[in-house]
């Protein structure tokens, strides 16, 4: 079931070509929402539109906006462009687009002969804001290195909804998007996690990729109930195609949910039980206390033998994104609060980077 309620737009905040952020009264009331461009149309002062609530109503995790159903200003609007591959298939916002691998596309026969990744790395991110510190440590290492993104559908679907993104295209700490599944508004749109993977070779070119869910992972405090149970199996993706995998653990000494303390149980159950082929997982250097709860944490569900675990040194991420003015944060913990999980970040991109150089 959804909550949705009627609204005037009575200030524009900020747009770009996809998305427009503006203010709204309801019942003498001024909110905030969120327009899609392709889903509803252009908005514009004094519009009267239809605004589903329900996440701000349910405090849920969209920084307090509303998104428009439908706009009575646009009551017509015809198909544009090429493409016949839905995204949100069977639901009242179903839209058409330009999949790479369809045969409309200039790109088809790219995945028809596509033999293999060769050894490319992708790296596995489960939250959102794992995307910018790993890409920036990257770049600050060295600004010649391609990185691109691929955003699955575990998260929010429009690659608009991300600010980050916008940051990290407008910095060029990522050049490209892919948008995969039900996910929407990327450079290249493809249909599944293999796909994207080609995309990201054949057609970008990337040299390091870096895979994640857009904002908003679902978690239900329970062993297997969380959007980031696709780490597991996007890599056994990445492997199967001949990639090579590194999983990004979610390390925090912060969080306090004992669950999320020392390495996530989403990583634990991830490299424990979901994934079913080799990865690399680089765990950062903390201190001798530190590690060894890591590593006592490793060894109690046999990662060890299940990954290839390494070890880098991350702290050279507060460096890299204070060079690019990056102020990211992870549930509302920026560097300061939460040192370990930014470290991780920096030791993931450090140590991909370096594999990168050693197969060049």
């Amino acid at each position: 079931m959804i909550s949705y309620k009627k609204g005037t737009v009575s200030k524009i905040l900020s747009e770009d070509e996809s998305t427009v952020w503006f203010e709204v009264i309801i019942e003498d009331k001024i909110e905030r929402a969120i327009n899609y461009k392709c889903l509803t149309g252009e908005v514009r002062v004094g519009d009267v539109v239809i605004l589903n609530t329900t996440a701000v109503n349910l405090s849920l995790g969209t920084g307090g906006y509303h998104f428009v159903i439908f706009n009575y200003s646009n009551s017509s609007k015809e198909l544009e462009g090429k493409g016949h591959i839905m995204k949100m298939r069977y639901t009242p916002f179903q839209i058409k687009c330009l999949s790479a691998e369809e045969e409309d596309s200039p790109y088809h026969e790219k995945f028809n002969s596509f033999k293999s990744l060769e050894k490319k790395i992708f790296i596995l991110a489960e939250i959102h804001s794992m995307l910018a510190p790993i890409a920036a440590m990257i770049k600050w290492l060295d600004p010649t290195v391609k990185v691109n993104y691929i955003m699955t559908d575990g998260g929010a679907l429009p690659i608009g909804f991300s600010n980050t993104v916008k940051l990290l295209k407008e910095k060029k700490i990522i050049d490209k998007t892919v948008t995969i599944g039900h996910s929407f508004g990327g450079d290249l749109e493809c249909v599944n996690i293999y796909t994207g993977l080609i995309a990201a070779k054949e057609i970008l070119e990337s040299d390091i990729t870096v895979i994640s869910m857009g904002p908003g992972i679902v978690g239900t405090g329970s062993k297997y109930g969380f959007s980031g149970i696709e780490q597991g199996y996007i890599s056994d993706a990445v492997n199967n195609l001949g990639g090579t995998s590194l999983i990004v653990p979610r390390i925090s000494f912060k969080d306090k949910r004992t669950r999320h303390q020392g390495v996530s149980h989403h990583t634990l159950t991830v490299l424990g039980e979901v994934s079913n082929t080799k990865s690399t997982v680089i765990i950062p250097l903390l201190g001798e206390k530190k590690n060894s709860v890591i590593n006592e944490q490793f060894k109690e569900h046999n990662i060890f033998k299940r990954h290839n675990v390494v070890y880098e040194d991350g702290k050279d991420i507060e460096d890299a994104m204070k060079y690019f003015d990056l102020n990211i944060t992870t549930m509302n913990r920026g560097y300061k609060d939460d040192e370990e999980y930014f470290i991780t970040l920096g030791a993931v991109g450090k140590w991909a980077l370096s594999y990168l150089k050693k197969g060049r």
